[in-house]
């Protein structure tokens, strides 16, 4: 079994963890680790897929969320999205909203084919970036029976609209002629510059570029929200494999989120429940509000009393694994 150092979350004795690999359908190899209950040999039990957040790896929030699944009697898998962790695919430090996407189902080819899984009862939980690829994979892929997420944020909505959707369209055409700009850099260097892939504003409206400086430690009056996210990348949870607050995504990495909306297909999911879990507090709260009111029955909406968006990551007080049990119980069933 792997050491606790190389995991971020206190590690349950009581349950198995295997390290896995899988091959999406663009021939990438991912990596996971598969949590087993109690007795899973015995008998056909039910699945869950894990990932997320959006730069992070199984070793952190995703892994937290699968062996406590595992522990509740679910057969877990977190795993490494394409590109980054110990997953394969070339360039490093950068996502596709299409490739994440499969990779949720190839984590159900894989899974569904253990034998004591239960192919029929498969769901699927995506947390913070993570949840829009959970959703777009669900609402194509019928194998998933049902799909909650926590602290949405909607990757595509994020990179090509700004927070709350703030860009103006002149903004966001100085974005696509800076991003149109660093392709051109990136072709004649023969390498993939590294860039915020949530670009800011300056002073004189123009596009802020380049790294993320991280703080070696936090400033004084920092932000709360980036305060939340400094102390769970930076401090409790932080991981080498990490993006976030490690490195930097790739500087032209929302090309691709501006060309493919995230959950287009969110509708497509009913007649499978969808279950959607937010902070009160949390900066991002509106994602799954907006989510919540474009799916169709059977849905629902979970705001977490007191909790911001970072709670829901590793915050065993607050992360409401009680309902998560009781809506995979009822609906993988």
């Amino acid at each position: 079994m792997e050491n606790k150092e190389s995991r971020t979350f206190e590690i349950n004795p009581k349950i198995e963890m295997k390290k896995v690999r899988f091959t999406n359908r663009y021939g990438i190899t991912l990596a996971g680790d598969l949590y087993l209950p109690d007795n899973y040999e015995d008998k056909r039990n039910p699945a869950v897929i894990v990932a997320g957040p959006f730069g992070a790896v199984k070793e952190q929030a995703s892994g937290l969320y699968a062996q406590e699944l595992a522990a509740r009697g679910f057969v877990s898998i977190a795993f490494d999205p394409s590109f980054g962790g110990e997953s394969g695919g070339e360039v490093r430090n950068t996502a596709s909203p299409d490739i994440f996407t499969e990779d949720y189902s190839a984590a159900v080819d894989y899974i569904g084919l253990l034998p004591y899984v239960d192919r029929e009862r498969i769901g699927a939980v995506g947390i913070c970036g993570l949840s829009g690829m959970a959703i777009t994979a669900a609402g194509t892929d019928t194998r998933i029976k049902a799909v909650a997420t926590f602290s949405m944020y909607d990757m595509s909505r994020d990179m090509s609209k700004g927070h709350m959707d703030y860009y103006t369209e002149e903004q966001r055409n100085k974005i696509k002629k800076y991003l149109g700009e660093q392709r051109w850099k990136d072709a004649e260097n023969g390498t993939f510059a590294l860039g915020n892939h949530e670009i800011a504003f300056d002073e004189d409206n123009e596009p802020i570029t380049g790294m993320m400086e991280i703080p070696e430690e936090l400033p004084e009056g920092a932000d709360p929200t980036f305060a939340a996210f400094y102390n769970y990348y930076a401090v409790r949870a932080k991981h080498p494999r990490a993006v976030n607050f490690v490195s930097s995504w790739t500087a032209t990495m929302p090309v691709s989120f501006w060309n493919f909306p995230l959950m287009a297909n969110i509708k497509e999911v009913s007649p499978r429940p969808i279950l959607l879990v937010a902070g009160e507090k949390a900066h991002s709260r509106y994602y799954s509000e907006d989510a919540y009111a474009r799916a169709l029955e059977p849905k629902e909406l979970l705001i977490v009393p007191g909790a911001d968006h970072v709670d829901l990551y590793d915050n065993m007080e607050k992360i409401p694994f009680d309902k998560l049990e009781q809506f995979f119980n009822t609906n993988l069933r």
